[in-house]
């Protein structure tokens, strides 16, 4: 009976996944494979990633950023060094560049902010899906958030995070805000 209902589940979870694959539009994923891909493993910011790994941050360091971000309304000096860096200057010019895009941030391989387009609402992604899927334990892998409405900006948005490879080995992640209503 147990093993019945670990094969049961197993077959469920996968059906789960493949149903969610189904539902990313096919103009997205041809997106992240050509285009978001080559953003994200661009020379500015695979270094900016490095040069954030090298920092080696405890996780308790980052929770006690991430805490102090969650509860800055504007901008304190981290995020302004972090919104002012060379890789955030590539990310908004890539924002501006392409209208589908509306936002973009990148981590580093502990789920922390390396750069950002804009603000993001907390600093640590660690503990979400749109890291820990697509950082998949160093071995990297395109994630699909769910497409849904962003207040904001008054569409439908997806987010797709693709790997940051150097060596065959994920190093961080970049996470783009796509609007789908404004793919051709």
């Amino acid at each position: 009976m147990k093993k019945l209902n670990l094969i049961t589940a197993f077959l469920l979870g996968f059906a789960l996944t493949v149903i969610r694959a189904q539902n990313v539009p096919d103009g997205v994923k041809a997106l992240a494979e050509k285009e978001l891909t080559k953003y994200a493993n661009s020379s500015v910011v695979v270094s900016a990633v490095e040069a954030q790994n090298n920092k080696n941050l405890s996780l308790a360091k980052i929770k006690q950023i991430d805490e102090e971000w969650q509860n800055t309304s504007g901008l304190n000096d981290i995020m302004k060094s972090i919104l002012n860096n060379e890789c955030s200057a590539y990310l908004k010019d890539l924002v501006k560049k392409h209208p589908y895009l509306v936002e973009i941030f990148v981590t580093d391989n502990k789920g922390a902010n390396v750069a950002m387009s804009n603000k993001t609402s907390d600093y640590w992604q660690g503990d979400e899906d749109k890291f820990t899927k697509c950082f998949n334990d160093g071995r990297g892998k395109i994630h699909y958030g769910k497409l849904s409405f962003d207040e904001s900006v008054q569409t439908y948005v997806i987010q797709v995070s693709v790997p940051v490879v150097k060596g065959g080995t994920a190093i961080g992640t970049v996470t783009f805000g796509v609007d789908t209503g404004k793919l051709k």
